[in-house]
C-alpha cells in the first residue's frame, strides 16, 4: 500500500494506518534528528515530536510532495530549530564507535576525501576517521549539515532536499560543495597527523 493510499485512510478515521507510516520512516527520521541534533536522547524526543506534529497536520498536508519529504521536512525543521536553541552545549553525545555512527561516518569520509576502500592512503585507523568525520560534522553550520545529512547519509536527491529544506536544487548543491569542502578542510590534517 503506498503513503497517498494510507494518509487517505488515516483522514478517513482509520487511525491505525498512521502507525504503518510511522513504520517505514521512523529510523530514518530518527537519523537524520539524530544527525542533526548531535543528542541521541533529544533526537528520540525530536522524533516523536516530528511524527505527533505530522499528525496532527496531516489535514493541511496538501500532498505537492510525498509523505516521507513532508515528514522529514517537519523533522529537519524541528531539529534545526532545537540545535539553534541548544547551541550552549558544546558536547557531543555521538559513540562514533557503535555501528551506526561508524558505519556512516566511515561513508561520508571516503566520499569527502574521495577515497575508497582499496586505496592505500585511506587511514589506517579507522575509528580516528570516523571520530574526526563526526566532529567535522557537528562543527558545520545548520544549513550545511542539514543537506550533508540528508544526502550523504539518508541518500536523498537534490529536488528531495530542496523540498524538505524549502530551498532550489541549485543551492541544494552548491551547500553540499561547501559542507564538503568544510569537511574535508576539517578531516585532512587529523589524517595527516596520523604516524
Amino acid at each position: 500500500m503506498d503513503d497517498g493510499v494510507l494518509v487517505e485512510r488515516v483522514l478517513a478515521g482509520r487511525t491505525e494506518f498512521y502507525g504503518e507510516l510511522v513504520r517505514r520512516y521512523q529510523d530514518r527520521v530518527f537519523n537524520t534528528c539524530w544527525r542533526i541534533s548531535g543528542h541521541l536522547e533529544d533526537a528520540r524526543d525530536l522524533t516523536q515530536e516530528a511524527f505527533l506534529k505530522a499528525f496532527e497536520g496531516l489535514r493541511t498536508f496538501r500532498r505537492q510532495s510525498g509523505f516521507y519529504t513532508w515528514v522529514f521536512r517537519v523533522a529537519v525543521n524541528l531539529a534545526l530549530s532545537h540545535r539553534r536553541t541548544e547551541k550552549r552545549r558544546r558536547t557531543s553525545t555521538f559513540d562514533p564507535t557503535s555501528a551506526v555512527a561508524g558505519s556512516q561516518a566511515e561513508e561520508l569520509g571516503r566520499r569527502v576525501h574521495g577515497s575508497s576502500d582499496d586505496q592505500p592512503g585511506v587511514a589506517a585507523d579507522q575509528a580516528e576517521l570516523q571520530g574526526c568525520v563526526v566532529r567535522a560534522l557537528q562543527a558545520l553550520d545548520d544549513e550545511h549539515r542539514a543537506v550533508v545529512v540528508l544526502r550523504d547519509i539518508e541518500g536523498f536527491d537534490y529536488h528531495e532536499i530542496g523540498a524538505v529544506l524549502g530551498i532550489p536544487p541549485g543551492t541544494v548543491k552548491s551547500r553540499l560543495h561547501r559542507a564538503r569542502s568544510a569537511l574535508r578542510d576539517a578531516i585532512l590534517p587529523s589524517m595527516a597527523e596520523e604516524p
